[in-house]
């Protein structure tokens, strides 16, 4: 949308600077003659086309080798990127300003504050080109990919942390069976839902709405979505239209998802064809990362929404500590468990939380312990060779190793 409105808005600027030079005093400088604002302003029309298909060409190549190297998913968060939606639209806007402004150079009338105006666009333009040359070449490396799916993860994690202080609120499901469930017109991903509409339409009649499924979760058509507990229901369009569903997940509402783009990039290194377990271990920093931040917050209350009296309006679906630990560390461990920096990786990592997650959540990460270590029992049946690996090590290999015991198969 923002190159098709630069487009639109291009035509409608000339018109104005156009109109303007009637009422304004135009400078000497700013003065050109006919054939002298005609070359310029055809060299701007073929140096827009010329960039603009640059970009285009660029944004074809990224999305080819991120697909390859990194993962499709990520492609998502590269779309809706500001930068390039601004150069796009820059460029476009610049193009359609100077063709607009050729049709009124003629012998009497020469647009001079509009060339002016044209020649600072294309010197914008480049300048916004060379910067989204140096941003997108940089950000093509898996480690930056990582740490940016890593903090959009994290923000939207804490978005979602209830701000309200903990209350014991129990069983907050109501007893007996649900007075409308609402079906799903077609088959989708829960990109997201209406926290603050859920709550209202709850709040105004007087109900208890029950989400079924997760953000995040592939629904069939026709499944419930959602089940209302009360006297007089909401209309169900209504309720359906508070949910989006879409082709695909997105990150904006589930942090599940950033863990799902970065454990793709990891195992994708690990793979026998690309076989590059530093960039699985740089990944596994990120992943860390982002579990510390989830592991250190209080998951109380994230599956209920309350209204201002504390009384439960809104149960939804959430992700455990141990399913989001399980996601995060499985598959990693699963095609790691032969590469002996990754299984060093991430035993480091899982000392760390040990040593900084909340009480109630280390029985999860011990559990993860145990799985490392019956996998090294699996994979390398050397005792000196099983005793290496499983050494923590920050940097995989060539680190200080923070502890020198081993795991134990017990």
């Amino acid at each position: 949308m923002v190159p098709l409105v630069c487009a639109v808005a291009g035509p409608l600027l000339a018109e104005l600077t156009v109109a303007l030079e009637t009422h304004i005093d135009i400078p000497n400088g700013w003065m050109y003659s006919e054939s002298t604002a005609s070359a310029v302003l055809a060299a701007i029309v073929g140096a827009m086309v010329g960039l603009t298909g640059f970009v285009v060409a660029f944004g074809v190549l990224i999305v080819q080798m991120a697909t390859q190297t990194l993962s499709p998913r990520f492609m998502r968060l590269w779309f809706r990127d500001g930068l390039q939606k601004t150069v796009l639209g820059t460029f476009v806007g610049t193009l359609t300003f100077a063709l607009a402004l050729l049709r009124r150079v003629g012998p009497d009338t020469v647009p001079d504050i509009g060339v002016t105006i044209a020649g600072i666009a294309v010197t914008v333009s480049v300048v916004l080109f060379l910067v989204y040359l140096d941003r997108f070449i940089h950000r093509l490396r898996p480690v930056a990919v990582g740490w940016i799916v890593a903090r959009a993860g994290a923000r939207v994690f804490q978005e979602m942390q209830p701000t309200g202080p903990h209350s014991e609120l129990g069983d907050a499901r109501p007893e007996g069976p649900p007075s409308l469930e609402v079906h799903s017109g077609a088959a989708g991903a829960i990109q997201a839902i209406d926290r603050r509409g859920l709550l209202e339409t709850a709040t105004r009649h007087d109900c208890v709405l029950e989400l079924a499924h997760a953000v995040g979760d592939i629904v069939p058509h026709g499944s419930v979505l959602l089940r209302v507990f009360g006297a007089t229901p909401p209309d169900a369009e209504h309720l359906r239209g508070l949910l989006a569903i879409g082709e695909e997940r997105t990150i904006e509402q589930d942090p599940a998802f950033a863990l799902r783009i970065l454990v793709d990039i990891a195992i994708r290194a690990l793979s026998p064809a690309v076989n590059d377990p530093t960039t699985a271990c740089q990944i596994l920093g990120a992943i860390e990362d982002l579990l510390l931040v989830i592991g250190e917050s209080d998951l109380r209350d994230r599956d209920t929404i309350c209204d201002g009296s504390g009384r439960p309006r809104v149960l939804i679906v959430t992700r455990r500590w141990d399913d989001l630990l399980a996601l995060a560390l499985t598959e990693i461990r699963d095609y790691g468990a032969t590469s002996t920096q990754t299984t060093r990786r991430l035993a480091a990592l899982l000392d760390h939380l040990a040593a900084r997650v909340r009480p109630e959540h280390r029985a999860a990460v011990e559990e993860q312990v145990a799985e490392l270590a019956a996998a090294l029992e699996r994979f390398v049946p050397d005792p000196r060779a099983r005793a290496f690996a499983s050494r923590p090590d920050a940097q995989g290999i060539g680190g200080a190793s923070s502890a020198e015991v081993t795991f134990s198969s017990s």
